[in-house]
């Protein structure tokens, strides 16, 4: 299968590309920059130039594959609402051109918070109104006679990055300060990249229109262990701050996410794909980065 994939350059997609190649599919990668295009060549990848905002790249990237993975997101949270416009449009771009076709398109998203304290499950759907304004979802849902399916991701680690939790560690590093918000027991899900990685190409090759994947392979690490851990790292004490102090310690954004209990079970995404998450955890990932390195 020849498949497109968005942000072949980044995290996730970079992780992806080898699982994806090495079961014998072909790679079409989208790169941004000459460094993204020269380092994808140098891995046997063929390159579309391009990026989220040039829709003609991605109509390109689309019409010449037998499959579409969309990881690419803009993460710059200072531009979070823009860059969720920008997902929306490439996504609706991305769909017009495999519409009608039995092509799969798989589309990334977050854990959404829709049900706080609660085990999230892959049959969970937007509330009425959701409270994000990324909508990576509903939009690929949404398509007309397109084979859409959706990979919900949590915070997805190695030693290098660990989703949100990398922010959480700049905003330590600048503080002096390792922070949790309360007693710090509301948990985020997570998973090793290459666990994720695979389960992307398990639900390419076992496609279902319609489908919603939970990547988690933890269902919930603490805040507070999480600080914890990021406390030692950086070897700068480890603080309780109440829920008024989390937007200006954290930030509007990371203050919501620090206090918020997001647990999520991938039980029926296991089930389904045969899927058994099998790499270290999140706080082992954490243990293990080189923190002297600026990570």
């Amino acid at each position: 299968m020849r498949v497109f994939v968005t942000g072949a350059t980044g995290f996730i997609g970079s992780a992806l590309l080898p699982e994806l190649t090495q079961a014998g599919h072909q790679v079409l990668g989208l790169a941004r920059s000459d460094a993204g295009a020269k380092s994808l060549a140098s891995r046997g990848i063929q390159v579309q130039r391009g990026h989220l905002e040039d829709l003609e790249s991605l109509r390109s990237g689309a019409a010449a594959a037998d499959a579409v993975i969309h990881a690419a997101f803009i993460h710059d949270f200072s531009k979070f609402e823009e860059n969720c416009d920008i997902d929306k449009r490439a996504i609706e771009t991305l769909g017009s051109v495999l519409a009608g076709s039995d092509r799969p398109l798989i589309v990334t998203g977050g854990i959404p918070p829709w049900t706080p304290g609660r085990l999230m499950i892959e049959d969970t759907k937007p509330p009425g109104h959701a409270p994000m304004p990324r909508v990576s979802e509903e939009t690929a849902l949404g398509l007309v006679g397109v084979e859409a399916a959706v990979m919900r991701l949590p915070q997805v680690h190695d030693t290098v990055k660990q989703g949100l939790v990398t922010y959480l560690i700049a905003i330590a590093r600048e503080k002096g300060v390792s922070a949790y918000v309360g007693e710090g027991l509301n948990r985020w899900p997570a998973a090793h990249v290459a666990d994720v990685a695979r389960l992307y190409r398990l639900a390419l090759e076992q496609h279902e229109s319609g489908a919603r994947y939970h990547a988690v392979g933890e269902q919930g690490v603490p805040l507070k262990d999480i600080a914890a851990a990021i406390g030692r790292g950086l070897k700068v004490p480890v603080v309780s701050i109440s829920q008024d102090e989390a937007a200006a310690h954290f930030g509007p954004f990371f203050g919501f996410f620090a206090s918020v209990d997001l647990p999520a079970s991938s039980e029926w995404t296991q089930k389904r794909l045969g899927w058994r998450p099998t790499g270290v955890g999140m706080i082992a990932d954490l243990e293990h980065m080189n923190y002297q390195a600026g990570g």
